[in-house]
Parts: structure tokens; C-alpha cells; sequence
């Protein structure tokens, strides 16, 4: 933490929500579709349909968000989005039939809503204006933590404990440390404590940001910029729900998991410089261009790798540095752009869209594979985030 704000504390705390929210909402659904297939013989594609479900609802909530914040306040939202979390979590593993998924999966995907990307932009940005780019890299860097850590933990608890015993245990310990948390840090607000936005002494300048005309859907800047980054996400999540097939063949399946870790620790490293180095008045949009055609770089040379194990572990790198960015960057661009009092509901418009449309991805990649061969993951992995540069760069 910097000095004693009560800000950075706050991005601590987010950390910390961003580790449960993202084990479960985000990397769990591909743990729990393993442990439901092979455990229990069920079918893939049913089990996928309700992972696939679990996004679309959660894309649905999320745009209420705003909405639900002001009329209960931050920390009843959260702790409803852990405990929703949870105990969707438990619903998925002690469901005794396919077609029972459906109702925990709603229940994931409020919890989803509730703890995950956008709900954390809300948090924090009451906290910081001028260094909200390095607050919000270092709270979403749980995201990153949490595909590191929880994952081998659900894994471990799984083959230890069982599916039931093991979300029972990661959902009762995620609520008996979040919901104090959430009380202590997420209820208080800079202006209750008497303090400004970064620690500073005086509040900051309005920023010189003009009111954009008519409804979010009217407005050229919102549509390129969600559309764009939505394109994105939907090459990203495509192409990790293929890559550790793609890998295991030429690096074996630790080795697969491996240069995934890799991906994932690079996704921590491009996000904390684009946070730490962006310059405050940078072109968040040329920032974001740059972005997607570093990932287009590790596409493209994952599509002519041939094989040749430097060169997918250079993909990876060239990719996962990117990974993080895709998260943290469209709430900053979105404060450049938007009066403040507006930012939360393009914020939480912009996820729902982002998640409407890579809860088919990984559908659409696989589908893909199976018609045309492995190297349509990469070709289409590039054409889309050539696609997302264009589209952010044009504002159209």
C-alpha cells in the first residue's frame, strides 16, 4: 500500500474480491464441466450449455448494476454477489441431474454480476481519478491471481474431497473472509472520511469532458468502444479454450500447463506497466490499439509455429501480455471520455456487451476446429483483434 489513503486499502480489498469472484465465475466453470463429464458421465454439451447460460445471465444483470448499487449500497450488492456466488457454486456440484444446472447456474451468474469487473471498477473509482490506471491494474490483478491460485485448488479439493465437499469449502471460506471485508472497506467513502480522490489535499479539477449526446447505443464512442473490445474478448476467451489442446501435443500436458501459467503471469505484467507507465493525459485508445496487436503478434505466431516449441511458448507470451489489458483498460478509457457522473453505466454496459458475446466463443472456436483444423484458432484470433484495433481507432 502508499502511505496511509484509505484508497489503496480499498484496492486491497478488491484484490481480494477479484480472487474469489474470478475462481468462481470465471475459471470455475471449466474446472466444473471436467469434473461433471468425467465424474459423472454427463453430456458436454449440456454441461456447456449452462456454462454458456451462466455468462448470458450474469451480461444480463450486470447492466442493472449501477442501479442496484444505488438503491442498496456497494457492500449489500457485494456480499449478495458472494453468497450468490457460493452457493451457486454448491448448486453446481450437488445438482443430480443435467437439467438442474439451470438454476445454480443463474445464481453463479448474479454472482458474477455482483463481484466481478465492473462491480470492482465501482469500488474504486470513488477513490482515485489522476491513479486510477495504476489502482484498478492492481486490483484487477486478482483476476490473474485467482486463475492461478484457485484453479490447482479446485483441482486438488475435487480429487481430495469430492465436487460437493469442495465447493461447500471454497464458497464457506470465501464468505467468512469477504463479507467482513466488504463491511470494513467498501461501505466508507472518500467523502464520509473527509479526504479527495488519490490522497490528495484538494479535490481535483473537472476534467474538460464533454456530455456526449442521446442514449449510449446513439453514441459512435460507445459503440466502437464496445464492440471493439468485445471482439476482442470473444479472440481472447476462444482461443484460451482451445490453446492447452493446442499445446499438449508438441509440449505435453505439464508443459501445456506451464506455458499457460506463463500466459497468466504475463497478463499480470502487461496489465501492472500499462497501469503503473500510461501517461495521464495518453491516448487510452492508442494504448488499447497497441494492445490488441501485441496479442495479434502472439496469434500470429501461433498460427506459424509448426509446431516448434520456442515459438508457441513466444505465442504465449506475446498473447498473455495482453490478457489483463482487456479487462482494465475499458473503464479507463470510458473515464476519458464520459462525465463522471456517467462512467458507471457505461462501465456495466460495456461488460454486459463484452460478455454477451464471448459466452459463444468458445463454442464458435471449437466449432471452427472441428470444420476446418487447428489453425483456425489463430487465423481466427487475428482477424478479430485486427478487426478490434480498426474498430477502436475509427470511433464508429
Amino acid at each position: 500500500m502508499t502511505g496511509g489513503f484509505f484508497g489503496w486499502r480499498v484496492v486491497g480489498a478488491a484484490f481480494g474480491l477479484a480472487v474469489f469472484a474470478w475462481g468462481i465465475g470465471f475459471y470455475g466453470p471449466g474446472v466444473w464441466l471436467h469434473a461433471l463429464t468425467t465424474g459423472r458421465g454427463w453430456s458436454v454439451a449440456i454441461v456447456s450449455a449452462a456454462i454458456t447460460l451462466h455468462f448470458l445471465a450474469s451480461a444480463a444483470i450486470v447492466a442493472r448494476l449501477p442501479a442496484l448499487h444505488a438503491r442498496f449500497g456497494p457492500v449489500v450488492v457485494t456480499r449478495a454477489g458472494i453468497v450468490a456466488a457460493a452457493a451457486g457454486a454448491a448448486g453446481w456440484a450437488c445438482a443430480p441431474t443435467p437439467w438442474l444446472l439451470l438454476p445454480p447456474a443463474l445464481l453463479t451468474a448474479a454472482g458474477w454480476a455482483f463481484t466481478s469487473g465492473a462491480a470492482i471498477n465501482a469500488l474504486i473509482a470513488p477513490w482515485f481519478d489522476r491513479r486510477r490506471p495504476a489502482a484498478l491494474a492492481m486490483a484487477y490483478n486478482g483476476a490473474s491471481v485467482g486463475g492461478i491460485l484457485v484453479i490447482p485448488l479446485w483441482a486438488a479439493l475435487i480429487g481430495w474431497l469430492g465436487f460437493a465437499t469442495a465447493a461447500l469449502t471454497i464458497g464457506l471460506a470465501g464468505i467468512a473472509v469477504l463479507w467482513p471485508v466488504a463491511g470494513r472497506y467498501f461501505r466508507p467513502d472518500p467523502a464520509r472520511l473527509g479526504l479527495h480522490p488519490d490522497g490528495a489535499a484538494a479535490p481535483p479539477a473537472p476534467r474538460p469532458v464533454a456530455r456526449p449526446a442521446g442514449p449510449l447505443w446513439s453514441q459512435p464512442a460507445f459503440r466502437s468502444l464496445s464492440l471493439a473490445f468485445a471482439l476482442g474478448l470473444v479472440a481472447q476467451m476462444g482461443l484460451l479454450s482451445q490453446l492447452f489442446s493446442l499445446l499438449a501435443p508438441e509440449l505435453g500436458a505439464q508443459g501445456a500447463g506451464w506455458a499457460l501459467s506463463l500466459a497468466t503471469a504475463c497478463a499480470v505484467l502487461g496489465r501492472t506497466a500499462v497501469g503503473w507507465l500510461l501517461p495521464p493525459g495518453a491516448d487510452r485508445r492508442r494504448a488499447a490499439v497497441l494492445n490488441f496487436l501485441v496479442q495479434a503478434a502472439g496469434s500470429l505466431v501461433l498460427l506459424a509455429a509448426g509446431g516448434s516449441a520456442p515459438f508457441l511458448l513466444l505465442a504465449c507470451v506475446l498473447f498473455g501480455l495482453g490478457i489483463g489489458n482487456l479487462l482494465s483498460l475499458p473503464p479507463l478509457i470510458a473515464q476519458a471520455e464520459w462525465p463522471p457522473e456517467e462512467l458507471a453505466a457505461v462501465v456495466a454496459l460495456i461488460t454486459a456487451v463484452n460478455q454477451a458475446f464471448y459466452a459463444f466463443a468458445p463454442a464458435l472456436f471449437g466449432l471452427l476446429r472441428d470444420l476446418a483444423g487447428d489453425w483456425t484458432v489463430g487465423a481466427a484470433a487475428l482477424a478479430l483483434q485486427f478487426a478490434a484495433a480498426l474498430i477502436l481507432r475509427t470511433r464508429t
